[in-house]
């Protein structure tokens, strides 16, 4: 009988327990965004232009594949954006989807970073 009662006070004791535990809203999901998009360039010194650029703008990675053309990039929303990251990139000379580099910046980077760029 004792312990009967001594397992009845133990499953209550249990069960304020968990009922006392304060309640916790979930938290939201604040991760890096991982996003890829088209960056025009030619060569390994765009490859290398375009990664430093997008991590001079915010972005925690950025990995340029030279054949594909494409930018894979991880960032805090709170403190970048893709749109502010395709900006940056047309600032330093590199067309991107949504944004074209000015001619004086892209004829100013070197003869080998020349891309064929769309009209």
């Amino acid at each position: 009988m004792k312990s009967v009662k001594f397992l009845f006070v133990a499953v209550l004791l249990m069960a304020t327990g968990v009922i006392a535990l304060p309640q916790t809203a979930p938290q939201k999901s604040g991760g890096p965004k991982t996003e890829t998009f088209k960056v025009w360039g030619k060569c390994d010194m765009c490859k290398d232009r375009i990664e430093k650029a997008a991590k001079a703008e915010g972005a925690t990675s950025a990995s340029w594949d030279v054949k594909t053309a494409m930018l894979t990039v991880s960032y805090d929303p709170s403190k970048t954006s893709k749109d502010v990251l395709s900006k940056k990139l047309a600032a330093v000379g590199h067309d991107t989807e949504k944004y074209k580099a000015d001619d004086k910046v892209y004829n100013a980077l070197p003869a080998c970073c020349h891309y064929e760029r769309a009209k």
